[in-house]
Parts: C-alpha cells; sequence; structure tokens
C-alpha cells in the first residue's frame, strides 16, 4: 500500500524499510531518498506516513515520535487513541486508502480528527488527491475498511468468476476479461453518474422475465448478499493488530 500510494501521488519522497532495497526501488521510481532509519524519514519529512504493521506501532514510535512534526497511519484496526497514545503532543490522522489510489481512482476513508489543527485541510487534500475521500467517525473506520480496502480483492474475484464462467462456455480467457474488466469499469462510472443509485441501473439492465432477471435470481438463490455480509463479519472479526 505504501507503493500505491507513492505511485498515486507521483510526488518525490523520502522513506526507509527493513529492506532497503525495497525503499531504494521506490524512491527510484517516484524521486526522491532512501533513508537508512525510520527516524530519518521523521527528521526530513513534514509528515510521516506509517505503512508498517499495526504490531509495530509502538516500536515504530519510539523512533520517530521524538523527530515527527505530524503523522498519518494507515494501520489496520488502531484508532485514533492508540496513535495519541504513540505519538503524544503530534497532530496524528487516520486513513485507510484502497489499492487503486495508485492511479488515482481509489477510495480513501479519514477518521475525523479529534483535535483541529491547523494542518487539518493540508493533509486532508493530499489524501483526497488520490481519489474520493470519505470522513466517518473513527469508530466507524474499520468497517469502512472491510468495504473498500479489502473490496480491489473482492472485485477481482468476482471478474475471475466471471471469466471462468466464460471459459467454461467457450470464451477465450484473454477476450473473457476484456469484455468483463471493460464492464466492470463502465458499470462504476455509470454509477458514479447516477448518484450511485445502485438499484436504478440493476432495473435498467433487468427486465421482467429476461436473461438478466434469471441470472440474477441465481445469485441471489447461491446467497451473494449474505456472502458479502459475512465477509465483512468475518474482517471486522479478525481485525486485530496482527493484520
Amino acid at each position: 500500500m505504501a507503493r500505491a500510494l507513492a505511485r498515486g501521488w507521483g510526488q518525490p519522497i523520502v522513506c526507509a524499510d527493513p529492506l532497503t532495497e525495497r525503499a531504494q526501488a521506490l524512491a527510484g521510481e517516484v524521486g526522491g531518498k532512501a533513508l537508512a532509519s525510520n527516524a530519518e524519514v521523521a527528521q526530513q519529512a513534514d509528515l510521516v506516513v506509517l505503512c508498517h504493521k499495526p504490531a509495530q506501532l509502538t516500536g515504530v514510535a519510539a523512533e520517530v515520535a521524538p523527530h515527527a512534526k505530524a503523522v498519518a497511519s494507515i494501520l489496520a484496526a488502531t484508532p485514533l487513541a492508540a496513535l495519541h497514545d504513540a505519538y503524544p503532543d503530534r497532530p496524528v490522522y487516520r486513513f485507510i486508502p484502497s489499492l487503486p489510489v495508485e492511479v488515482r481512482q481509489g477510495a480513501v476513508v479519514q477518521a475525523a480528527p479529534e483535535v483541529q489543527t491547523g494542518l487539518d485541510a493540508q493533509v486532508s487534500e493530499l489524501f483526497a488527491g488520490l481519489g474520493k475521500l470519505v470522513v466517518l467517525p473513527d469508530t466507524l473506520v474499520d468497517a469502512a475498511m472491510g468495504l473498500m480496502s479489502c473490496s480491489p480483492a473482492y472485485v477481482a474475484l468476482v471478474a475471475e468468476a466471471q471469466i471462468d464462467a466464460g471459459v467454461r462456455h467457450g470464451v477465450p480467457a484473454a477476450q473473457g476479461a476484456e469484455l468483463v474488466v471493460q464492464t466492470l469499469a463502465g458499470t462504476a462510472e455509470l454509477l458514479r453518474r447516477r448518484d450511485n443509485d445502485t438499484q436504478a441501473v440493476r432495473r435498467e439492465v433487468t427486465s421482467p422475465g429476461g436473461l438478466t432477471a434469471r441470472g440474477l435470481a441465481v445469485l441471489e438463490h447461491a446467497g451473494l448478499r449474505a456472502a458479502f455480509s459475512d465477509a465483512l463479519d468475518a474482517v471486522l472479526g479478525s481485525a486485530s493488530p496482527r493484520r
């Protein structure tokens, strides 16, 4: 996700990684410098973006907090209260991005800041440049993460299943992929233009007793809605510092 953010911003960065070659590759791609430690990054950066594992929060904070001017976290299951504890007396922000931020088409949820600072607008604008920024109470961020941060994998799985179904009926995989992926992209744009009215778009495609109606009936019978609901329950149930 750190790479996706850097690619989406398209600006020079300073970064550090336990694997030095990975930091060097990222800095070489987007511009900037790979530094030897998290502390050096904090000393040089106006905003430190935390992209490590949630369980590493206190360990990284021990290096970064003495030097950081401001901190933005993309850590799962790490509420603002935990960030304030790790970075006392520093402006802290909580974001959860989705993978399409790499192409500036992602969704990003921000936890509404508990303390207002003069940096708020600048930090929010930085992340808003990656796609659609939605601000929610901190208590809802984990549920939102299950909707949009995990969603690229779900959508890819849906596309894969449709492509496989086409292959089973003789459609070559490459052409099937072009048809399915383009339709997904076009449908997303259509929904945006229709104010996200999913039912209206569905009704336009679905003639009573027609082919689409038959296909939808099968998906409903197979438990599509329940599967997505269960997936969100599973994500929230496993949302822990191990993620």
